[in-house]
């Protein structure tokens, strides 16, 4: 029986929604060697009955903690980063203030902190990330929130830091980031109460994760991958976010698909459960269906109980509904809309690469046929260059391969990033190709 990660319930037997040849990898992308004994995977999506929580039933990937970003340091990230530092910084008085940044990787986001008077140190679990963090003249070290007692700057890594000229703050952090990294978790509550942990009282936090509102309302089903265990609703995070200690204070969508929320540290719950009464709103916004009058009506307890029992049942099936048929939807109409596309350019005769080395494409490539008709897929980030998509197995190259192997139409699976790609590819292929984009379920022309 598989459990709830955040509430640990049961999950149902029954899946709301699976995919077939799913990559079972984002970021261990196959080399040359590897890709002949590389497979796709079967993934069963769950809704939790008690919290809320959609999420894969599978075992996490190996390397949930060593979450690489590979558009961290774009455009892009840069203005946006920038801009959520700066609200944060003034709307909350923190000049001077120590930050931490759980999983920060190479120190991408940190760099953009540079800009403004706060203390800035950050935890990463990847040794060659750290090492490269730290390269950049960052306060970075190794180790990973794994205990809800866990006391960080305490590991045989953290020691050796005066050598470097630094060392952790023996005091507690005043605030703490989190950039899409609780997704990956197995154990979101536990991360989070032990960052709770190493937090000043009345400390701040900035959390944001990927928007299952936002694959729902898009029908883009593609956005699913095994490295996302889980899939956040404004709901379902801020429950979370409540069971582990922290208020929420703001709470926005932001860069079209990513939950973003402002927290403050609280007390931290008695009994370490989910309160009844954010379980019991949660059933209810998920499914959209109030209690029945029958219900509330009831006059002796057994009736009481059949009617409650019975208004579950009617919530659970509407909340289910309202996930199965925007995935499902969303896998038929993208898959005809890819199918339409490459059976065009076949018949014309003309070449098709996809610029996105991204979760999203590998999903694409490896669930909708579209990987077949691929000549190439197209990613900036060197460390992918070289490699092959995990499941369709298309080549990924550098953009400048272009010129040594050109198509005629380039179709960009980066959500967030569209913009950007398409003004390099007018700049760098000129106005020759043909661009389009997915980033809801139909294909639009730039």
């Amino acid at each position: 029986m598989k459990h709830c990660i955040a509430c640990g319930k049961i999950l149902p037997e029954k899946s709301l929604f699976s995919l077939k040849n799913a990559p079972a990898s984002a970021q261990d992308i196959p080399d040359t060697d590897e890709v002949k004994d590389d497979q796709g995977i079967a993934l069963h999506l769950h809704q939790c009955s008690g919290c809320g929580l959609v999420q894969f039933d599978c075992e996490p990937v190996a390397y949930y903690r060593d979450v690489i970003r590979a558009g961290g340091g774009s455009s892009t990230m840069r203005e946006l980063r920038t801009s959520q530092y700066r609200h944060l910084i003034e709307t909350y008085h923190l000049e001077g203030k120590t930050f931490l940044e759980a999983g920060c990787g190479r120190g991408e986001f940190l760099k953009f902190l540079q800009d403004f008077p706060v203390e800035i140190y950050g935890i990463e679990h990847k040794a060659d990330l750290v090492a490269a963090a730290q390269a950049e003249g960052l306060r970075v070290w190794r180790e990973f929130p794994e205990r809800e007692n866990q006391k960080f700057g305490y590991s045989e890594e953290a020691s050796m830091l005066p050598e470097r000229g630094w060392s952790v703050p023996e005091k507690p952090f005043d605030v703490f980031l989190s950039f899409n990294f609780l997704e990956h978790q197995p154990r979101p509550d536990v991360m989070l109460k032990a960052i709770w942990n190493n937090l000043a009282e009345d400390g701040m936090g900035l959390v944001t994760v990927p928007s299952l509102e936002y694959i729902l309302e898009k029908e883009s089903y593609y956005e699913l991958i095994r490295d996302h265990i889980a899939y956040y609703t404004f709901d379902t995070l801020r429950a979370l976010l409540n069971h582990c200690g922290f208020e929420v204070l703001e709470e926005e969508m932001i860069n079209r698909d990513t939950l973003s929320m402002v927290v403050r540290k609280t007390a931290m719950p008695e009994d370490g459960k989910m309160e009844q009464d954010d379980l019991a709103g949660l059933e209810r916004a998920a499914s959209g269906v109030q209690t029945t009058s029958k219900c509330l009506e009831a006059e002796t307890g057994a009736q009481r109980e059949h009617a409650e029992k019975a208004a579950k049942a009617q919530r659970e099936d509407a909340a289910d509904a309202g996930i199965i048929a925007p995935l499902t939807d969303g896998y038929a109409v993208v898959s005809g809309e890819i199918r339409a596309l490459t059976e065009r350019l076949n018949r014309e005769g003309r070449r098709l690469a996809m610029w996105g080395a991204s979760h999203q494409g590998f999903t694409l490539a490896s669930t909708s046929g579209l990987g077949e008709s691929l000549t190439y897929i197209i990613d900036s980030a060197p460390f992918k260059q070289g490699r092959f998509a995990p499941a369709s197995h298309v080549p990924i190259v550098a953009p400048d391969h272009y010129f040594e192997e050109p198509v005629d139409a380039v179709l960009i699976v980066a959500p967030g990033y569209t913009d950007e790609i398409a003004g390099i590819i007018r700049t760098k292929f000129g106005a020759g190709v043909e661009v389009m984009t997915l980033r809801t379920n139909r294909i639009e022309h730039l």
